[in-house]
C-alpha cells in the first residue's frame, strides 16, 4: 500500500500561538488570563475544514481555544475543491489559509504539531501531549484528525493521485467529463465505483486487477452491461503516460488499454489514535473504525468530540466544515449551563421565609 501523506502547501499568514482571547480575556468570566498558557477551554486536534470551522464557532463564542495543526490535510494532492457553495474550485490550501486567518482574528490559538497522547483526569477533562514535548490541558477535546488515504501498489499511480487518478467522481467528475475513463476494482465495491462514473460518461472500463470475475454477481454484471461499462478481467502492471499525461492502462500480460482518466478507491485509515487512548466506543464499517457519536458529534466520552473524515468516511469539505460548526455550538453551549450550575451549587442555600 502507499499512504498518500503529502505535506499541506502553505499560503497567508503563518501559524500563530494566539493570546487568550480577542481582548485577553479567557471567554469564560472576563478575568485576564485565568486558564493560564498551556490551559484551555477547547483544544481542537486537526486543523483542516472540520477543526477550522469548530475554532471559528469557539472563538466567535470568546472560549480561550488552541487549534493543534499536523498539516497534514487529506486533500492536499487535489489542486481544487468542489461542490462547495461560494468556494467551488478554489485551491485546498488557499482555503485552509484563509480560515486560519479568520480563526485569528478572534484570539484562537494555532500551533503547528502532532498530539501523541491524550489521557482523561480525574475531573473529567483532558491533558494532550504533542509530539514536541509541550502539555495542554482542556475542559473539552474535539478530534478532527481526518483520514489517510492508502493506494494500491500499483506503480505510478500514487504519483498520479489527485492529477488523473481520482477517487471521488463528484469531486472531480464535472472537471474529467466525457473522457476515456478506468476504474481500478481493489474490492466487489469497484463495480459501484465504476456505475457511479458511468454518470460522467459514456466510456468506462472496469479492470478487475486481482478481484476474480467469479466475485461479480450476476446483478453487478447486468447492471454494468446497463450502464455500458466494459469489464477488463487480468491483474493491472502500471500506468503508461505520454506528455506527462496518463494515456493508458498495462496489464501484467502486456496489453494496454487506452484511457485518460483512472478512478481508484483508496484504503481508508481513520486518524483515531486519539479516540482509541480516551476509550471512545468505535463502530466497524467497511471503511475503518469510525466513533459513535450523537447528532452534535459528541463521543460516548463525555466531553470528547469528532468531527469531519475523523467521525466518518464520506465527509467531504463542506461537510466537514458544518460539522465542525455543530460541535463548537454544542461544545459552548455545555461549558455555558456547567459553569452556570457549578456556580448555583456553590451558592449558600437560602433560607425560605416564614409564611
Amino acid at each position: 500500500m502507499v499512504t498518500m501523506t503529502e505535506p499541506e502547501q502553505t499560503t497567508g499568514t503563518e501559524p500563530h500561538d494566539g493570546p487568550d482571547g480577542p481582548d485577553g480575556r479567557d471567554g469564560r468570566d472576563g478575568r485576564p488570563g485565568r486558564e493560564g498558557r498551556d490551559r484551555y477551554e477547547v483544544v481542537v486536534v486537526g486543523g483542516g475544514a472540520a477543526g477550522l470551522s469548530a475554532a471559528l464557532v469557539l472563538g466567535r463564542a470568546r472560549r480561550r481555544t488552541l487549534v493543534v495543526d499536523a498539516g497534514e490535510p487529506r486533500n492536499a494532492p487535489a489542486a481544487h475543491m468542489q461542490g462547495y457553495l461560494s468556494r467551488d474550485g478554489m485551491p485546498p490550501a488557499e482555503f485552509l489559509a484563509a480560515g486560519r486567518e479568520e480563526i485569528a482574528r478572534y484570539g484562537v490559538g494555532l500551533v503547528r504539531d502532532r498530539a501523541v497522547r491524550a489521557v482523561r483526569d480525574t475531573a473529567g477533562e483532558f491533558d494532550v501531549t504533542l509530539a514536541g514535548g509541550r502539555t495542554v490541558h482542556a475542559r473539552h477535546l474535539v478530534v478532527a484528525t481526518g483520514l489517510k488515504d492508502e493506494l494500491p501498489d500499483v506503480p505510478g499511480l500514487a504519483e498520479r493521485f489527485g492529477d488523473d487518478v481520482l477517487h471521488c467522481p463528484y469531486c472531480h467528475g464535472w472537471e474529467v467529463r466525457d473522457r476515456a475513463f478506468g476504474v481500478l476494482a481493489t474490492t466487489p465495491l469497484g463495480v459501484h465505483q465504476a456505475l457511479m462514473v458511468s454518470q460522467w460518461s459514456g466510456d468506462v472500463t472496469l479492470f478487475l486487477h486481482r478481484l476474480g470475475e467469479d466475485e461479480l454477481s450476476d446483478t453487478d454484471l447486468r447492471r454494468l452491461a446497463a450502464a455500458g461499462v466494459r469489464v477488463v478481467p487480468g491483474e493491472v502492471a502500471g500506468l503508461v503516460t505520454e506528455a506527462g499525461r496518463l494515456s493508458g492502462v498495462r496489464l501484467a500480460d502486456g496489453s494496454v488499454h487506452a484511457r485518460e482518466v483512472l478512478f481508484v478507491a483508496p484504503r481508508a485509515v481513520p486518524g483515531n489514535d486519539l479516540l482509541r487512548q480516551l476509550g471512545a466506543e468505535l463502530g466497524d464499517t467497511p471503511f475503518g473504525a469510525y466513533p459513535v457519536i450523537d447528532q452534535r458529534g459528541l463521543t460516548t466520552v463525555p466531553g470528547l468530540w469528532a468531527a469531519g473524515n475523523a467521525s466518518g468516511f464520506a465527509e467531504q469539505v463542506v461537510n466537514a466544515a458544518s460539522r465542525g460548526y455543530r460541535a463548537g455550538a454544542a461544545i459552548n453551549g455545555d461549558l455555558l449551563f456547567a459553569d452556570l450550575d457549578a456556580a448555583l451549587a456553590a451558592q449558600p442555600e437560602r433560607e425560605s421565609e416564614p409564611a
